[in-house]
């Protein structure tokens, strides 16, 4: 039973998945940091500190706070700002991944591309023939 166990853990596809997976993982903290870090401040720069994840619409009267952690602890809040502001990140997350991707693939197109071999001038094909006459005869 450990035989097979091991033969299953390192076979190709199950290592290729696990290295895929941890790779993922890595890099879905390089994006991430990528819009945290780099492209949501410029965004917030550009619509002036624009923020939604504090608009809420409380679902019960006893709701008086004004932040949405404080609202949600008094009760029941339509989160509406938080799903808007999920939906923007997801989006700034979207268009960085098409970026990243484009680029790498135009990067692997570059690698497959190999360059065609040049035709030689007409005079180099004209004895080539020539010497292939001269060695039938």
């Amino acid at each position: 039973m450990l035989k097979e166990f091991r033969e299953f853990a390192v076979k190709g596809n199950v290592v290729d998945l696990a290295i895929g997976v941890i790779i993922g993982a890595a890099f879905g903290k390089i994006v991430e940091s990528l819009v945290g870090d780099m492209i949501m401040p410029v965004f917030g720069a550009i619509t002036g500190g624009l923020d939604f994840s504090n608009y809420f619409v409380p679902l019960a009267k006893s709701i008086t706070a004004d932040s949405l952690s404080e609202a949600r602890k008094q009760g029941a809040v339509l989160a509406w700002g938080n799903f808007v502001t999920i939906i923007i990140n997801f989006t700034i997350v979207a268009f960085a991944l098409f970026f990243v991707v484009k680029g790498i693939n135009r990067l692997k197109k570059k690698e497959d591309e190999k360059p065609a071999p040049k035709t030689p001038p007409r005079q180099e094909a004209l004895l080539e023939e020539i010497r292939d006459l001269l060695k039938t005869k």
